[in-house]
């Protein structure tokens, strides 16, 4: 049976948020962001889209996942600010102060008196790679940078870490980085946040810990709640929970007074029959409920009467993600920058058809049916080892990957993301669809969605 004190601090947080009749605008101190991934074979125009969010909505900032200078100009005089992402692949360059120099010289200095850069982002989930050279030149990155933007000084520089930098966050009071990565990068990189003032970035995704029996606590809805033995605090939503864990390990480390801030999160609004909790209305449901929970001053058991900035993944659906069908389907906007639903961020808020909140159950069985299947490399797999998946993959007789070399059909995008799926993929077909012929080392996926696109047509 639940304790008392469970369920009357899960019913205390969560009445003002069910009885609340404020628009979202006023619950926003924090400041809303979207994240703008451009994977997908039609979007908008960048300038239309710049416009658009500067004009019809109440976001604030918005993240690139790279320094594309048609996206930097696009923001020009919106008055937005703009996180701008270095890719993963270019880390370890920034490790020599030249390079930095170099680097904000032409990604930076041309577009900063117009555009509002916030913050440069040096990788995105480092701490999580399995890549050594990575790992230990991201600090050396980070601290070149800021030395490098001397002359942008407002400009701060941080870096996004999926939760799976924490060897432990059950309960939220035990919360701790992994061993071995505390000391030598954490530790490090904290040092380096507070110094420049720059907050800690937290990718947080409930729906990725999500079972059957947690949606309602994922979902901010009336639930039963969880208690932290170790804090004798309740929480009410696992949001909360996994935000205090990484506050846990932060101040486990010396360093509780370094800001947090949410880069990601999101819920996606389709997926595979066998991925529990996607569909349109709980994705309505848990991007509404995060945006005004974190905007609202309540804060967290753990960090109570504050706002947390918060940036909702993604803005657009992005069709050539690698992965299940939900990889592709975390988009706020359909291209014509209709909502795919209302999450509350609109100015003048449009009539969106309604969308179903229930969870769809699996098919029972039916007449026998052929199921097309892909293998396609999982979302946070390393481009090295997905490196050597292409060269393992083409290298084997029968295996023609001519598609994917430099003038082929699926050349472009140059991504090894984008050559891993459609090598990986030619393996796989070419040697039964067996479970175990898109494994890759556990990094590979089977999916029901065909991730052909254009003129490229994976087999």
């Amino acid at each position: 049976m639940m304790k008392l004190a469970t369920m009357l601090a899960a019913v205390l947080i969560l009445l003002p948020m069910l009885l609340s009749t404020w628009a979202i605008k006023g619950t926003v101190a924090g400041g809303v962001g979207v994240n703008y991934g451009t994977r997908a074979t039609t979007l908008p125009p960048p300038a239309d889209v710049a416009q658009f969010l500067a004009r019809d909505t109440i976001v604030t900032r918005v993240r690139l996942f790279d320094a594309d200078p048609l996206l930097l100009r696009a923001f020009a005089g919106t008055g937005l600010a703009v996180d701008v992402t270095v890719p993963n692949g270019v880390v370890p360059r920034l490790a020599r102060l030249a390079f930095a120099r170099r680097w904000v010289r032409e990604n930076v200095a041309p577009y900063a008196r117009a555009t509002n850069i916030s913050r440069i982002l040096v990788g995105n989930e480092v701490t999580t790679e399995a890549n050594r050279t990575l790992l230990l030149t991201l600090v050396p990155a980070m601290q070149n940078l800021h030395t490098a933007l001397a002359a942008h000084r407002e400009i701060k520089v941080s870096t996004t870490h999926s939760l799976g930098v924490l060897a432990t966050s059950a309960p939220p009071s035990a919360g701790r980085f992994r061993d071995g990565y505390d000391a030598a990068i954490i530790k490090p990189l904290l040092s380096f946040l507070r110094a420049t003032g720059a907050p800690f970035m937290v990718n947080a995704y409930p729906f990725y810990g999500l079972t059957n029996d947690t949606l309602d606590f994922a979902l901010f809805r009336l639930n039963a709640g969880a208690m932290d033995d170790g804090s004798g605090l309740a929480y009410s939503n696992m949001l909360d929970a996994q935000l205090d864990a990484v506050h846990s390990a932060i101040k486990r480390l010396g360093f509780g007074d370094v800001d947090i801030v949410v880069a990601e999160t999101g819920w996606p609004s389709a997926g595979e029959d066998w991925e529990a909790g996607v569909g349109a209305g709980l994705a309505r449901d848990y991007n509404k409920n995060a945006i005004r929970h974190l905007g609202s001053g309540v804060g967290t058991p753990l960090m109570p009467n504050r706002t947390f900035e918060v940036s909702i993944f993604s803005l657009f659906d992005e069709n050539l993600k690698p992965g299940p069908v939900s990889e592709k389907n975390f988009g706020l906007f359909h291209a014509d920058m209709t909502p795919v639903y209302d999450v509350g961020i609109l100015t003048a808020p449009e009539t969106v058809e309604p969308v179903s909140t229930k969870v769809t159950p699996a098919p029972g069985p039916g007449p026998a049916a052929v199921t097309r299947r892909w293998c396609v490399p999982k979302p946070a797999a390393d481009e090295m080892v997905l490196q050597e998946n292409i060269d393992f993959a083409c290298g084997e007789e029968g295996i023609d990957c001519s598609a994917i070399r430099p003038g082929g059909i699926c050349y472009e995008p140059d991504s090894v993301q984008g050559h891993a799926a459609y090598a990986m993929n030619l393996y796989f077909q070419s040697n039964g669809q067996h479970a175990f012929d898109c494994d890759f080392g556990q990094t590979g996926v089977v999916t029901t969605a065909d991730p052909s696109y254009g003129g490229c047509k994976f087999m």
